[in-house]
């Protein structure tokens, strides 16, 4: 077989297999392309045998990992660590809930394929950087490489009640983790999944996507609100007399969500489905590395 004849199946092998990748990998993967990182936002785990760098013994660590040649030049114990060792677990839970379906214009993307969306993408790059990356309370545990990609694309699901509530199970002891939600439920259970990821030393970013629509109440006139499920229905004549209380009533959960990832050294931001996903994709990257 000549290079030319071996270039040419290759070429073709790659294009079978970019046809076969499922819509949303594929568009999670052209989003992620778009990420100039430069260097590297964190360098890139090695197979174990690039330093890292040194650190304070813990209590746990054996007497076998600590380099006594660095430890002799000062009155520290000092393990000496490599690339691997350090690359961090992320953790994401995707809002499953009905109220993600949500759209208020036709041909806007719903929240919940935004947020499908931006999971994948930042699994795209933190995977290429070396990361881990599992989902919480989907039996998907953090692991590297992109053979996880797959196992993510087919742990994210739909449906289930009309309001979600934020899962902490699957969140590793000091790592990272995103959630990203809607949060127009009952906020006690993202309290109390925040306090759960904290005690264990996690940090992360909530990511509260809405529908402009959401933002603006653009409702006049007679209305009927209903939940995506169907379980909560308002009527009313004069939908645009609600608009101040709705808007103070967003304000005020904004806030608090906020204030919450503030007291629990997380992040917090607002994403429009109605904005591109490139800025928010950046933002949540660079977050999840302790950059903002």
């Amino acid at each position: 077989m000549t290079q030319e004849d071996l270039r040419t199946n290759l070429r073709a092998e790659a294009e079978s297999l970019g046809a076969s990748l499922p819509p949303l990998l594929a568009e999670a993967e052209l989003l992620a392309s778009t990420i100039m990182l430069g260097e590297h936002g964190r360098r890139r785990a090695g197979q174990g045998d690039e330093f890292w760098q040194y650190r304070p013994t813990h209590s746990g660590d054996s007497a076998r990992m600590i380099d006594w040649r660095r430890s002799a030049r000062s009155d520290a114990t000092y393990v000496r660590e490599r690339e691997w060792q350090a690359a961090q677990s992320v953790t994401i839970w995707v809002d499953p809930a009905r109220s993600m379906a949500f759209s208020g214009a036709k041909g806007r993307v719903t929240k919940g394929d935004r947020a499908r969306l931006l999971a994948m993408a930042i699994a795209v790059l933190l995977l290429r950087g070396g990361e881990r990356v599992g989902l919480a309370g989907r039996d998907v545990p953090a692991r590297p490489g992109r053979g996880q990609l797959l196992r993510l694309l087919n742990g994210l699901a739909d449906g289930g009640e009309d309001y979600g509530v934020p899962e902490a199970e699957g969140i590793a002891s000091h790592g990272r983790a995103l959630f990203l939600s809607d949060f127009m439920g009952d906020l006690t259970g993202a309290e109390a999944a925040l306090a759960k990821a904290s005690d264990r030393g996690a940090r992360g970013v909530l990511c509260h996507i809405l529908d402009p629509a959401e933002e603006e109440f653009p409702f006049d006139g007679r209305t009927i609100f209903e939940s995506m499920g169907g379980t909560l229905s308002h009527e009313t004549l004069r939908a645009g007399d609600l608009r101040s209380r709705y808007l103070a009533r967003l304000a005020e959960r904004k806030a608090r969500l906020s204030a919450l990832a503030r007291a629990m050294g997380w992040h917090y931001t607002c994403h429009h489905t109605g904005e591109t996903a490139q800025p928010a994709l950046l933002w949540l990257y660079r977050a999840l590395q302790g950059g903002r």
